[in-house]
């Protein structure tokens, strides 16, 4: 490990940055990741999936922030029903633009709400979160993650990312950040088919240098 995490939340100039509540510019980063292709994560477990018996109805995955809805749309393309999530207004009119189905529903809401939203689904098959949890407040995560297993149909699966605590966004809000230890004890209700923990120097989405440490799961609910 080569990299000197920024000790603000501004960062080194030029380096990725969050504002001091753990946001970053969502419209920026929209305008950046523009005809990138789903997240392999959620390819994993479409293609896990599709190694299993067809159901008789399409299943359905519930698409957690998910932005400008490129991982919504390969769902879509896949033969699946989704219920996508986010907040942001921005976010509803690019992903509701590109989906084009009737087999997706759009959700403005913020994650911390989902657990007791009345318009998410009570079970669901897939539940998919790029990048996404850790930008949920830290006081809200653990509802929010036992709401995840909860909603998850056994044989259910979640895909996903969560950082590591040599990222270097953790001197922002430690609280978002997890050890691996703490990463295998989130998963325990599952069985692990994919867990990938990169540690690199790199840029981020918009092209600005940033230390990453990142576990990219695919997991089975037993």
């Amino acid at each position: 490990m080569t990299a000197d995490p920024a000790s603000n939340s501004q960062g080194p100039s030029g380096r990725s940055t969050l504002t001091p509540d753990y946001q970053r510019d969502w419209e920026e980063y929209y305008a950046a990741v523009a005809g990138k292709p789903p997240r392999d994560t959620l390819k994993r477990a479409i293609a896990a999936f599709a190694k299993e018996d067809a159901p008789r109805e399409p299943r359905l995955a519930i698409d957690i922030a998910c932005g400008s809805g490129r991982d919504s749309v390969e769902l879509l393309r896949s033969g699946w029903r989704v219920v996508a999530t986010d907040y942001h207004p921005v976010a509803k009119a690019l992903a509701t633009a590109a989906a084009g189905s009737d087999a997706f529903c759009f959700v403005q809401a913020e994650m911390e709400a989902l657990p007791t939203h009345p318009d998410i689904p009570r079970a669901a098959d897939l539940i998919n979160a790029s990048f996404a949890l850790p930008f949920c407040k830290p006081d809200a995560f653990p509802a929010l993650w036992k709401w995840i297993v909860s909603t998850l149909r056994p044989g259910g699966r979640f895909a996903g990312q969560l950082f590591g605590d040599r990222d270097e966004w953790c001197h922002v809000r430690p609280q978002s950040h997890f050890t691996r230890t703490q990463v295998l004890d989130l998963l325990k209700p599952f069985t692990i088919e994919h867990l990938d923990e990169v540690e690199k120097e790199g840029d981020d989405a918009t092209g600005k240098p940033k230390y990453h440490h990142v576990f990219h799961i695919v997991a089975r609910k037993t």
